[in-house]
């Protein structure tokens, strides 16, 4: 079982909800929460550079033996 639930939508403009702290949320309170909590979580996978640069990625085309070879040596390699 989750620890979070749906509830049924809350009008802001006219109901009086509370943080856990007493601090009565509003629409821009709930936007300027939705962007801080978008903002510290990281997308995808972490960068293979070490920095938070994004890692190059290269697409090409192969034959499907040379797929098999290398999707072989990925696996070898973990």
């Amino acid at each position: 079982m989750s620890k979070h639930s749906v509830l049924p939508d809350v009008d802001l403009a006219t109901e009086n909800v509370r943080d856990s702290k007493g601090r009565r949320i509003t629409e821009e309170y709930a936007g300027r929460a939705a962007a801080d909590a978008l903002a510290s979580v990281g997308r995808g996978r972490p960068s293979l550079t070490g920095t938070k640069a994004p890692s190059p990625q290269v697409t090409f085309r192969v034959t499907p033996q040379l797929r098999e070879r290398a999707a072989a040596e990925a696996a070898k390699q973990g």
